[in-house]
């Protein structure tokens, strides 16, 4: 039925408000599952160093009556370093968007200084799931911190040409030639690390997303659920089941597709030297700018407490 005529309709008038939600809707995830897993500790300076050590394997071990001991030759902690490494988000807001009326919050400032913070988080979490080596600062030269995978020397499956990271001369790995991502890769690094000495009862595998659903076909018959320590991480964690312990399974958004890392957060740690802090800088006419900052580096404990398998398709 037509409309009757001189009728005054929505599509007519000039009057009529928009309908704005106040509310804004963000598609991204904030998820850190690396940095919520791993410890946190105080750095007192630029270039935190520690010592490893490991002992030595059982052997058979019987001497003589009377025997006159030969001292043996004693080995030495080995020490690792890194460097701290700054990051930074900066926005501006002038006056008169902080003084509008707006949807979603009431201050801009506020909402653009929330986000931010969410944004370095994930930064954070980036950096240390890198393959990156640990830069000094220089006239110049901004500082990097080691990356996760910049410490892998140790208990490691790699695609042909592929090279371990070698943290002691702080040489980054080298990416071999990629292939599939194959259950018996994982049984091998998972004897590695127990060979080592590795604890896989309290360790987490780190899976890209392209990595978790080919992972998700190893778990024939062996999928178990428990109770994850960390209600924010998640209700529950699926658990690998195999002949060296039980493996929980965490996916990292921030991580890259062609690697997979399994880590024990005990002998990981975030070292915060400078924590995250909001900082106006010099206003300029009728902007407030701001500089949200942190100083942090990655603390590997110990190398051989993960393990990664690398070069994947």
């Amino acid at each position: 039925m037509p409309q009757v005529a001189n009728t005054h309709a929505t599509f007519n008038s000039n009057r009529n408000r928009e309908q704005l939600f106040n509310q804004i809707w963000n598609v991204s995830v904030n998820e850190t599952p690396f940095v919520k897993l791993i410890g946190k500790e105080s750095v007192e300076g630029i270039n935190p160093t520690w010592l490893t050590d490991e002992y030595a394997p059982g052997t058979a071990n019987k001497v003589e009556q009377g025997n006159q001991s030969t001292i043996n030759a004693v080995s030495p902690a080995v020490r690792l370093n890194n460097y701290t490494q700054i990051s930074e988000k900066t926005f501006g807001v002038t006056g008169t968007q902080e003084k509008v009326e707006k949807a979603g919050g009431k201050s801009e400032y506020s909402y653009q200084l929330a986000k931010k913070m969410v944004e370095l988080k994930k930064d954070v979490e980036f950096g240390c799931l890198q393959n990156t080596t640990a830069i000094a600062p220089a006239p110049g030269v901004a500082p990097q911190a080691r990356g996760l995978f910049g410490f892998m020397n140790a208990n490691t499956s790699r695609g042909t040409g592929g090279v371990d990271a070698n943290p002691t001369t702080n040489t980054a790995a080298v990416d071999g030639t990629a292939r599939a991502f194959t259950e018996t890769m994982l049984k091998t690094v998972l004897q590695q690390m127990f060979d080592n000495g590795a604890d896989l009862d309290n360790s987490y595998i780190l899976l890209p997303s392209s990595q978790r659903t080919v992972f998700d076909t190893f778990l024939a018959g062996q999928t178990r659920f428990d109770k994850a320590e960390d209600k924010t991480l998640t209700a529950t964690l699926e658990v690998y089941i195999g002949p060296f312990g039980r493996v929980k399974a965490v996916n990292a958004r921030h991580m890259r597709q062609r690697e997979v890392a399994i880590i024990n957060p005990e002998f990981l740690a975030l070292g915060t030297l400078r924590g995250m802090k909001d900082t106006p800088l010099a206003k300029i006419g009728d902007t407030q700018n701001v500089m949200v900052n942190t100083e942090w580096t990655l603390i590997n404990k110990n190398p051989k407490a993960h393990g990664a398998i690398c070069d994947l398709q």
